[in-house]
């Protein structure tokens, strides 16, 4: 079932309750689902795993506030994709051009970590974002998670399509793009370099024209 983002939604129990206790230390947090951000007539959607505990969950924007929103959206604006080299705020003023801005999951999870049952529960969001989408051409998914989620949301098998850094797979009408996800934990053990993220986010834009 597709769903409509929900800014009020309390699907998931554990989440709920995860929520409710970072709201009481920090009041001033978004504490609620995170719903995408960018261009609406997006050619290219890129899909993470969840809100951080101080990035989107605290300023409500995808990848805003944390170490992994430094090197995308440096990234995106030195391939001419967004106006500015950093995400502060909501209120920043900040556009990105023919991208939009995703996650898997909606809602910040203990320890960056959602379960299965919660992957699955938000997926029908994802699923309504790329059904809303008729000019989206490229997915670009960073880490198996969000990998997995695009795949479901399309009702393909995950099975079929493995995940590997700088894969590229044919999905009918559009294609996703794998690539490391740009977490402290990678870029700290090089895992992924800024050239090799780089690389992929400008051959994921060239795919999508």
């Amino acid at each position: 079932m597709n769903h409509a983002y929900d800014p009020a939604c309390r699907r998931c129990p554990r989440l709920r309750a995860f929520l409710d206790d970072v709201a009481r230390t920090h009041p001033d947090y978004h504490c609620r689902p995170v719903p995408a951000f960018g261009d609406p007539r997006a050619r290219l959607l890129i899909v993470g795993l969840a809100p951080g505990m101080h990035g989107a969950n605290r300023t409500g924007r995808p990848f805003t506030g944390d170490h992994a929103g430094i090197l995308l959206y440096a990234t995106l604006h030195r391939l001419g994709l967004a106006s500015a080299p950093t995400s502060i705020a909501r209120e920043d003023g900040l556009q990105l051009r023919g991208v939009r801005i995703s996650n898997a999951v909606k809602c910040l999870p203990p320890q960056n970590k959602p379960l299965p049952r919660e992957i699955a529960e938000c997926n029908g969001y994802l699923r309504a974002e790329l059904a809303a989408s008729p000019e989206l051409r490229v997915i670009l998914a960073l880490g198996t998670i969000a990998h997995g989620a695009v795949l479901r949301a399309l009702g393909l098998k995950a099975a079929a399509y493995r995940f590997s850094h700088g894969a590229s797979h044919a999905l009918g009408a559009q294609v996703l793009v794998d690539s490391y996800h740009c977490s402290r934990y990678n870029t700290q053990t090089r895992r992924l370099t800024p050239a090799m993220f780089e690389s992929v986010l400008a051959h994921a834009a060239r795919l999508a024209g």
